[in-house]
């Protein structure tokens, strides 16, 4: 008996490891599920790990999300959300110093342009296949990094006020 079949490899992978599969707002399942692994991810590595995981796996999604639709015969379907996780790590890389509220402001700005589908988002969601699906998500990534980085510049006294609450927190 083989349990470990091609399907289910892509399936396991183009759901995040079952995020999309939950009842509800898969998408953003999918983003919170990628949350754990980019703290660890740049814990370990750095911006510069997290940048590169992210761009491995948007290519991993393009070939399993590619793989999925053609074997199920849909365009987008909601329960591929490693595009979430490519995108929302994409997102996070200009997170300085491990920030715990800037990873909480990159979810909800990610999730923001994401189901905005700024130009060119919602251009390349037109796209086909695995494409498609996963490109959409790196513009919202980028959108994201963007406005974590110039808020880390222009307002820098939120991280002082994160640091001061975790102070008297703990």
């Amino acid at each position: 008996m083989n349990f470990l079949t091609k399907d289910k490899v892509v399936d396991c992978l183009t759901c995040w490891f079952g995020a999309g599969a939950l009842p509800g707002p898969r998408g953003t399942w999918g983003s919170l599920a990628a949350l754990p692994f980019a703290y660890v991810i740049m814990l370990l590595g750095g911006a510069e790990a997290l940048f590169v995981s992210s761009i491995i796996v948007f290519f991993i999604g393009i070939i399993v999300c590619d793989l999925y639709v053609k074997r199920t015969k849909t365009k987008d379907p909601s329960f591929a959300v490693i595009d979430e996780v490519a995108g929302q790590w994409l997102g996070l890389v200009t997170v300085a110093h491990m920030s715990l509220f800037y990873f909480i402001i990159g979810f909800f700005l990610f999730r923001f342009f994401d189901i905005t589908k700024l130009q060119p988002a919602k251009r390349l969601e037109a796209l086909d296949g695995g494409l498609g699906i996963m490109a959409d998500d790196m513009i919202a990534g980028i959108y994201t990094a963007i406005c974590i980085y110039f808020m880390q510049i222009y307002i820098p006294q939120i991280y002082q006020i994160e640091q001061n609450l975790i102070n008297i927190l703990f």
